[in-house]
């Protein structure tokens, strides 16, 4: 995972994460981060639900990259390294779990999940009007957390990264700045590396050309404005489709569905 972020700012993680207590099931911690910034590459022994209230969260770990509209979160299971970053300012709200606590039958695997009106309004209560909360209400509302965390839909909605360097620095670049359309001879310059080698990294390490990664983050990243109802036409167009009609077919290649059904869902 890159630690290169170009005109990010770097925040540093919430110090609950680090706390054990099982008498504490879940602690809270919300952040409003503004547009271009990150959270510094880490890893905790508290697992996290990660969910952005408001924007586009980027969430990235040795071994993946996810792209994380307000409709989804995150759950990462403690010791799992990885880095939080953001393009416009965004409103996290995480729920940390005791590792003492079984979650999702235990799963070692950080996950995209599909968010639950409840699990909405639980964490919203917990993180907004944790200062209102006796200690009793929170330990309560927590476990409801936890049993509903439990029920979310899992979604294989992410994108392979790779473990050499030079990868992960380019990676890096794509994530933190996805607006930027560089070409490859370019991107390859910045890394220290030829354009071959990263042809042949991506298709190793991640199992795509480096045309189909790019494609792939880029369609990822229209979700959040598909589900805000924007005109499909100018998210084809701000994304470099040539038509709508290539841009539906990709996007149903990748979600089993159209832009619009998606939204409806």
């Amino acid at each position: 995972m890159s630690k290169h972020i170009p005109k990010t700012t770097m925040l540093s993680p919430s110090d609950v994460a680090f706390i054990l207590d099982s008498t504490q099931p879940v602690l809270t911690h919300s952040r409003s981060m503004v547009a271009e910034s990150a959270i510094e590459p880490h890893a905790h022994p508290r697992g996290q639900l990660l969910w952005g209230a408001k924007g586009i969260l980027r969430v990235t770990s040795e071994k993946a990259v996810w792209v994380v509209p307000s409709t989804h979160a995150v759950w990462i299971p403690g010791g799992h390294y990885h880095q939080v970053s953001n393009e416009t300012a965004t409103q996290t709200r995480n729920l940390y779990v005791d590792p003492s606590f079984c979650v999702r039958q235990n799963s070692d695997k950080v996950v995209m999940l599909k968010m639950s009106p409840l699990m909405r309004e639980v964490i919203l209560r917990l993180t907004e009007s944790s200062g209102s909360l006796t200690k009793e209400r929170a330990h309560n509302l927590g476990l409801v957390a936890l049993d509903e965390l439990e029920s979310l839909e899992a979604l294989e909605l992410y994108i392979p990264s790779g473990h050499d360097p030079r990868l992960q620095r380019l990676i890096g670049l794509i994530v933190n700045q996805p607006k930027q359309s560089l070409l490859l001879e370019q991107l390859a310059t910045q890394v220290g590396a030829s354009v071959r080698t990263v042809e042949r990294l991506f298709k190793t390490e991640t199992g795509l050309t480096f045309r189909q990664w790019r494609s792939r983050f880029r369609l990822m990243n229209s979700l959040e404005k598909i589900t805000q109802g924007y005109n499909t036409t100018l998210v084809a167009h701000e994304l470099g489709y040539s038509s709508v009609s290539s841009f539906t077919s990709s996007f149903k290649k990748l979600f089993g569905c159209t832009p619009q059904e998606y939204a409806q869902r």
